[in-house]
């Protein structure tokens, strides 16, 4: 999964950084609200944490901005404004959740895995699709319950998403873009690599690439 973290704060933001792409994130950063609302219509994050008090433009008047041009990124607001009223302001102005700071870590991941598990309509830390069991929290993954297998950090993110849209036609651009951060070049072959590691692991036939297309999750043989 693709993450926005908007944050004006360098080491608030570095720290979140390393600690979310240690949970299998891959993570864009922008320090002020001009390039946070640019970026946020152009690419296809699966969800943003986004800091209030932001020079150039204030999170707020971002936030209105995506919901006004019917943007639905899942927001997360994450500020030391955290009045009762304040709260209220920004899940009127189209917040999904809000974290005031200071804040621990860890309750901020709980809450980036709920909001995407209500965005994907799934239940419970574990993602579960076509025999197979997802552990967000581990990294692992399971066959028809049996012992986990382990997985790196880029082979869990392209699974998990490819979990996320069983059966669905997912081309080359459209799993770079949620699986890597903008920096990544997006010509390299490194998601032909990956799908070979992760067919290795949970078998040839549930990744199946459609020529010309690209790949699909499925627990039914394609031809």
């Amino acid at each position: 999964m693709r993450l926005l973290l908007v944050e004006d704060d360098p080491e608030l933001s570095q720290s979140l950084h390393q600690q979310l792409k240690k949970e299998g994130f891959a993570v864009d950063i922008v320090g002020n609200g001009i390039d946070a609302e640019f970026l946020g219509n152009e690419e296809p994050y699966d969800t943003v944490i986004l800091d209030l008090g932001l020079p150039q433009r204030s999170g707020m008047e971002v936030l209105k901005n995506w919901r006004a041009e019917n943007n639905p990124v899942p927001v997360i607001v994450l500020t030391a404004r955290d009045a009762w009223h304040e709260r209220v302001d920004g899940f009127k102005a189209g917040a999904d959740d809000y974290l005031g700071k200071p804040f621990h870590f860890e309750e901020l991941l709980v809450r980036i895995h709920a909001l995407l598990r209500r965005h994907h309509k799934k239940l419970g830390k574990t993602i579960t699709s076509h025999r197979l069991n997802l552990d967000e929290e581990t990294q692992k993954v399971s066959i028809d319950g049996a012992d986990p297998i382990e997985l790196t950090g880029t082979e869990f993110r392209l699974l998990r998403f490819f979990m996320l849209h069983p059966d669905k036609i997912l081309t080359k651009a459209r799993l770079t873009e949620h699986v890597y951060d903008q920096d990544f070049d997006k010509d390299s072959n490194l998601i032909e690599v990956y799908v070979r590691h992760l067919r290795k692991k949970i078998g040839q036939k549930m990744i199946v690439t459609k020529r010309g297309q690209g790949y699909i999750f499925t627990d039914n043989e394609i031809t």
